[in-house]
């Protein structure tokens, strides 16, 4: 704001009380046009500006009010936000005259006093719900939506918020792991060049033909359900929701994505892994997705697709020691492979990251659909944590206990060392602790969010720590690293 310059009359027509004396002075020494600079600190003490003098209060309204009065109106902020009627909320004296809602709203809380605040809310006094932050397609969207129309990233940003990134990631990393934790014998030989290992274009194949056949799966799902997912806060950005592509192009996408994925991993893996992928891509999409305006019973149809995955992975390694012709696609062949890589004793280890897949899953959904229940239930979905908190919270509890012989499972049938058992042990801990909380406290006080985090880390770490510790690979590399003679060069010595 600019002052023209004052003449000596207009400054003694100021009275002390109407103007602080530094602001005073400054007009006083000015001789040409001058800008004041903003200052929004509150620490100075000064005094309210009469509306009839010719500088505006506003002007001075950052500092226009004392240490004591800034306190006064952040507590009736706060009571605005939590709903508090005007009535009764704490207002200023010195400023109970001129306060309005408008004025009240424009100063922000800091956030971190916002986050110390809602945390105390949290422990002492009565629940408080902190919506989880939108999903990946729903932000994807906006990015859509803010690009031109017909631009190249509107179109890849749309297509890629069909697809369900966040949730693609995590099955093809859940595939990943599955394949690299596969016993390869001999894996780290000191004679490296004859040791056996894992095709690197086989896992190319794994993952690029997974990603497709959930792509098509999840756009599938957004296509049957756009009228539901408007209803929600979390899902209402989605394309199909916002009018980004048309129904008719979705599903061509959706069309285009399950042959292609399920065409790669057949050609490019074998027929079993491509079977177990299109029939997941189905379960999902014409099993699960209508089941939930049905029956709470499609959160376990929901932990078997999840457990699918981890399956193709096992599969795709161990069809590269099997013993089963078939590269000649003929039923007899593809029934004949399926026997040999599911239900034979090396297929063990694939049925139990399966079912860790499958048990994690409860926990994990239930602490996320907790907060967001009421919106579940209104946009006409049948969810267990909706109807029946409390077996909600029964049936983490149960599924977190599950961790432990399940990691167990997999050092006895020595697809990891025996010290997985007690790495493991110690990240199950973790989830069944926060499991516990959940259950005792039936989702209130945080106990919700705090066990979602807790499985969004759980699974991640264990699938980590199998394949660090898998059995026989730090035998092997310190055989490689010291020089020793391996177990089978010493056989075929003795040969």
């Amino acid at each position: 704001m600019s002052f023209q310059p004052p003449s000596l009359a207009l400054l003694r027509s100021f009275e002390r009380s109407l103007i602080c004396s530094r602001c005073a002075k400054r007009l006083a020494r000015s001789t040409y046009i001058s800008k004041r600079s903003y200052f929004p600190t509150a620490q100075r003490q000064q005094y309210a500006v009469s509306r009839d003098d010719r500088v505006d209060k506003t002007f001075f309204w950052a500092n226009a009010f004392r240490r004591e009065d800034r306190k006064s109106l952040q507590k009736e902020v706060r009571a605005q936000e939590e709903g508090i009627p005007r009535s009764e909320r704490p207002v200023s004296e010195a400023r109970s005259s001129t306060i309005t809602e408008g004025n009240a709203a424009s100063i922000e809380e800091p956030p971190h006093r916002r986050r110390k605040r809602l945390k105390a809310a949290i422990i002492v006094s009565e629940p408080v719900d902190i919506p989880l932050p939108p999903d990946a397609s729903s932000t994807l969207s906006r990015t859509a939506a803010a690009a031109p129309a017909k631009s190249l990233k509107r179109l890849i940003s749309t297509y890629m918020a069909l697809s369900k990134p966040r949730l693609a990631f995590l099955i093809v990393l859940t595939t990943t792991a599955s394949y690299s934790i596969y016993p390869v014998p001999a894996l780290l030989s000191s004679t490296a060049i004859d040791a056996p290992s894992l095709s690197t274009l086989t896992l190319l194949y794994l993952t690029s033909g997974t990603f497709l056949t959930i792509a098509s799966a999840n756009t599938l799902n957004m296509l049957f359900e756009p009228s539901h997912d408007a209803k929600m806060s979390r899902t209402q950005n989605r394309p199909l929701v916002r009018g980004l592509i048309s129904k008719r192009g979705a599903l061509l996408f959706a069309i285009v994505t399950g042959i292609a994925g399920t065409g790669v991993l057949w050609y490019g893996v074998n027929p079993t892994t491509a079977i177990l992928g299109a029939g997941n891509l189905a379960l999902y999409a014409f099993v699960y997705t209508p089941l939930k305006r049905i029956h709470p019973v499609n959160t376990w149809v929901g932990a078997v697709v999840g457990a699918v995955p981890p399956l193709m992975g096992w599969c795709a390694a161990a069809s590269q020691y099997s013993v089963t012709d078939s590269s000649v696609a003929t039923w007899p062949s593809i029934w004949a492979e399926s026997k040999e890589l599911l239900f034979t004793e090396q297929a063990i280890g694939g049925w139990l990251i399966a079912a860790l897949l499958f048990a994690w899953q409860f926990p994990h959904f239930f602490a996320l659909s907790h907060n967001v229940r009421q919106e579940y239930a209104g946009a006409g979905y049948k969810m267990l944590t909706s109807s029946n908190t409390a077996m909600a919270s029964r049936v983490s509890l149960r599924y977190s206990l599950a961790m432990f012989p399940i990691c167990a499972g997999l050092s006895y049938y020595e697809v990891t060392d025996q010290a997985f058992i007690a790495t493991s042990s110690v990240v199950n801990a973790w989830m069944l602790r926060e499991a516990t909380k959940f259950w005792r406290l039936q989702g209130d006080r945080g106990s919700a969010r705090a066990l979602f985090w807790a499985s969004v880390w759980q699974l991640p770490i264990v699938l980590v720590l199998a394949m660090v510790q898998k059995k026989g690979l730090w035998e092997r590399l310190w055989r490689s690293v010291s020089g020793e003679p391996d177990t089978d060069e010493l056989w075929e010595d003795d040969e």
